[in-house]
């Protein structure tokens, strides 16, 4: 059978943080700093659906503003998977076509996972529902498909309430379905909580679907990670490590070097071109781009900064918000950078703070240099013209502005603009006190 019926997507998103031992709704703990109901919608939204509906609990503000444009619906009473789906069907009463059932603390469902969920709702003109299962080695604590001879589900039992035979099924529930719409709302009213939770189970549904002629058909998913659900820290954390794998090798195989990629912790939205080299221990927050034939040394930290093509970075470098690194740049050991525009082949090659600047290319900022932005009640800016060489241990206190090829004497505190080409020198005058040394150390018993 063909399917071109219009599909609906309904995300179960209800859950509370409790067992995450935390007051923020479940699926809006982060994996790679997004969260997770936004891997599902990600992963939803290249369905091209009709209809994309989140039901939510109450009081979950911030969940609604993550999910928008989405509609959300609340489910008033979180007693059980049933319950939420009969939430979502208040918005859907006149809807036509196939509802595709999702959990949204499964983060990490693929494209190809939920079109062959969709595909097999078409098995053969009975069948009215499918439902995506997995084969599990441990299958404790999931719900069993229990599948007739002719490969046709059952039944779905849950862990509490399955004989002891019923527990040996080593495939299991993964909470996906795909149901036909028309028929949802009567399968939905007979649905009792007549099981040792209490609860309104979605899994009732096959039951009673199949008194009623429907069959229910099963989709298998090879990859178990996928739909692996996530209840705690420790399941967070599993999920952690399984996306920063996957998403460390699609960089390798697009030309990205990583020495060592376990050490290396990328955010969701991070950006590397090809031929970077990147040594042990970096971490990318959120909103990096690199650029191609890019080095990047051992234990850096970005976030929020764009590097520019054969730019060298580090080790022990940090690249705050607002950094713009260009082409060819140097940046060394203990520099750190926020907020500021740094010129082609400019070199900052060894401890020093750039903020709230302005840097030309080809600048040399020496060892001990620092621009002083902030006067303890706002911040200023500095900016430094190309070819300029600014000498260690210089203080460039903003607001100031350095023509193109200024020198800055090491040592000099600058307070005004220096014009192009000029040197700029601010040093106390030495005075020098022969044998005081001595003299105090006698003094002092020395």
């Amino acid at each position: 059978m063909s399917n071109n019926n219009p599909l609906a997507v309904v995300i179960l998103a209800a859950g509370k943080g409790t067992r995450m031992k935390s007051d923020k709704p479940k699926v809006m703990h982060e994996l790679l700093g997004l969260p997770m109901i936004n891997w599902v919608l990600n992963s939803v939204e290249q369905l091209n659906p009709d209809r994309t509906i989140i039901v939510i609990g109450q009081g979950m503000d911030d969940l609604a503003a993550a999910v928008a444009p989405h509609e959300t619906v609340v489910q008033i009473t979180q007693d059980g998977t049933g319950s939420a789906l009969k939430s979502a069907m208040g918005a859907l009463q006149d809807f036509d076509g196939d509802i595709l059932v999702l959990l949204g603390d499964t983060p990490l469902i693929s494209l190809e996972t939920m079109s062959g969920l969709i595909s097999a709702r078409y098995q053969c003109a009975q069948t009215g529902i499918s439902v995506l299962g997995m084969y599990l080695d441990n299958p404790y604590g999931y719900g069993r498909l229990l599948i007739d001879n002719e490969g046709t589900l059952q039944d779905i039992r849950e862990e509490k309430d399955a004989s002891a035979e019923e527990k040996q099924v080593n495939i299991v529930n993964t909470g996906a379905f795909c149901m036909d719409a028309t028929k949802v709302n009567d399968w939905l009213g007979e649905l009792v909580n007549v099981n040792a939770s209490g609860e309104y189970y979605i899994t009732d549904i096959p039951e009673i679907a199949a008194r009623k002629g429907v069959k229910t058909s099963v989709a298998v998913t090879n990859n178990p990670k996928e739909v692996q659900g996530c209840n705690t820290r420790i399941h967070l954390s599993e999920l952690e490590q399984y996306a920063q794998v996957k998403l460390r090798e699609k960089f390798m195989n697009e030309g990205v070097v990583m020495q060592d990629p376990s050490s290396v912790y990328l955010h969701h939205d991070t950006k590397i071109s090809s031929g970077v080299l990147i040594e042990p221990n970096v971490y990318f927050g959120k909103d990096v781009s690199v650029g191609a034939n890019v080095h990047i040394k051992a234990f850096c930290h970005f976030e929020g900064a764009n590097i520019g093509d054969n730019t060298i970075i580090g080790p022990f470098a940090r690249l705050r918000p607002g950094s713009e690194i260009g082409k060819e740049v140097r940046i060394g050991n203990f520099v750190e950078i926020k907020k500021s525009q740094i010129g082609d082949r400019s070199k900052i090659s060894h401890l020093g703070y750039v903020g709230d600047c302005t840097m030309g290319k080809d600048v040399n900022f020496s060892c001990g240099a620092i621009t002083v932005n902030y006067d303890g009640f706002d911040k200023h800016q500095t900016v430094i013209g190309d070819g300029t060489m600014i000498g260690s241990n210089v203080n460039l206190v903003a607001p100031v502005n350095l023509g193109n090829g200024t020198f800055i004497a090491a040592g000099s505190t600058i307070t005004a603009d220096v014009p192009p080409n000029a040197l700029s020198v601010e040093r106390g005058k030495a005075k020098t006190i022969e044998g005081w040394a001595a003299a105090y150390r006698k003094r002092k018993g020395g």
